[in-house]
């Protein structure tokens, strides 16, 4: 009797800390509610996800209207995904069936044409999520608009943040936690993070930003045992920072960035890592933070710094001890999170400008020309395949409920798991 319960404490200790750290339980990573799935680790425990096919395997292949960089999101067998045309004069939320492809529902937005960089689309933030309703934003430079619709395609509420004054377009996504929605809004005018209560779309508090240049770093939410939720975000002008995801208080700061950040930040090694970079790629800095050692006025100590061999825009990947850097020209390196220090590194060729998920201890990434590479997740480097789409994409993959969803810039389509 004494032992058993001995490890009945010791598997619910071992639970309460894979969800501490970030890393999906089993029941929670059935479904991928956000921007790479939940709080951002982009890992999957399903098995029997493919790492080569043909194009006759595909459960459904799916054209979609207009050109959007988002990626889908599923809460059990509902799938949402966001598109744009008309140089995005009109922006759609579109709710499928997961396992058919069929639409239920589509919602139309009408917004302002506006620019954007040509890496860009109309459509580049990914909903969230909470399996009642699904939240989205959009933006030109008169509005940033958050929408919550239900489940049934009902509009719940909208909310518009101000102007948004970007040369690149909105890419940054919304995240959730407990009942709030919070949105990084850092861009190239007046900038904060806000946190609205996610049933009405009221102000829970709200952040003001020193700002420089627009940020494309969706935040995570760390959580430590034995220790407060922190929001960790990242932008040029503040660097990382953390804050009470409660009250909006700054907890402590890293210094700014010489650069934009694009790529999300990741906890590895018990360090926050995050980046900075600008196109044609000079000046790429990755930097390691302590997030629990202080400093005076509020600093975090820096552990470690990279400045080669690092991803501008795909964020990193964190699996099983190791750090796994994809970068924007196609080098693949295996990192020791708490040194910064190589263990391998291969070119597997392409350009990205999507992130890698890890399935399975196997990592997934699509190339700008529509390719999708999967290597291991481990400290011994081997490519699994290459399996070309035939449509360009930016996008970053989906997997959840035993399918994985790959968005090209045209088409939308689904495997089926072999379990």
């Amino acid at each position: 009797m004494r032992l058993t319960l001995r490890i009945k404490l010791f598997l619910v200790a071992m639970v309460f800390l894979l969800v501490a750290s970030g890393f999906p339980t089993s029941a929670e990573a059935q479904n991928w509610s956000r921007f790479r799935g939940i709080n951002g680790t982009g890992i999957s425990t399903q098995k029997g996800i493919p790492t080569t096919w043909s194009p006759g395997d595909y459960a459904w292949n799916n054209e979609l209207p207009g050109i959007g960089h988002a990626a889908p999101i599923i809460w059990e067998n509902s799938l949402f995904i966001t598109t744009a045309v008309d140089r995005g004069a009109i922006r759609f939320l579109y709710c499928l069936d997961a396992a058919t492809g069929e639409e239920r529902w589509s919602r139309q937005i009408g917004m302002n044409r506006s620019r954007k960089h040509t890496k860009s689309s109309w459509a580049s933030s990914t909903p969230a999520t909470d399996g009642t309703n699904v939240y989205v934003t959009f933006a030109d430079k008169e509005i940033y608009m958050v929408a919550a619709y239900d489940f049934d395609g009902e509009l719940v509420w909208r909310r518009s943040m101000g102007p948004f004054e970007s040369q690149h377009g909105l890419g940054v996504s919304p995240v959730l936690f407990e009942n709030m929605l919070i949105v990084q809004n850092d861009q190239d005018g007046p900038s904060s993070i806000v946190a609205l209560d996610k049933n009405s779309g009221e102000t829970i508090w709200s952040n003001l930003r020193t700002f420089r240049r627009t940020s494309y770093a969706t935040p995570i939410v760390l959580k430590l045992p034995d220790e407060d939720p922190q929001l960790i975000c990242v932008s040029g002008a503040t660097g990382i920072t953390s804050f009470d995801p409660y009250t909006g208080k700054q907890n402590w700061n890293a210094g700014e960035f010489p650069l934009r950040t694009v790529a999300s930040p990741v906890y590895a090694g018990g360090l926050i890592l995050a980046s900075c970079g600008q196109g044609g790629r000079y000046g790429v800095l990755q930097i390691a933070v302590d997030p629990s050692t202080k400093l005076p006025a509020g600093k975090a100590r820096i552990q470690w710094q990279r400045k080669r061999l690092i991803p501008y825009v795909p964020t990193p990947m964190v699996y099983s001890g190791y750090l796994f850097e994809w970068t924007d020209e196609g080098i693949v390196s295996c990192v020791d999170p708490k040194t910064g220090r190589d263990v391998w590194t291969e070119r597997i060729g392409g350009n990205y400008s999507g992130s890698p998920i890890c399935i399975d201890g196997k990592l997934y990434c699509i190339s700008e020309a529509g390719v999708v590479v999967v290597v291991a997740a481990s400290p011994e480097f081997k490519l699994y395949g290459k399996t070309p789409l035939n449509d360009p994409c930016h996008s970053t993959p989906a997997v959840a409920n035993g399918r994985l969803f790959l968005r090209s810039y045209h088409r939308l389509a689904c495997l089926e798991s072999a379990r």
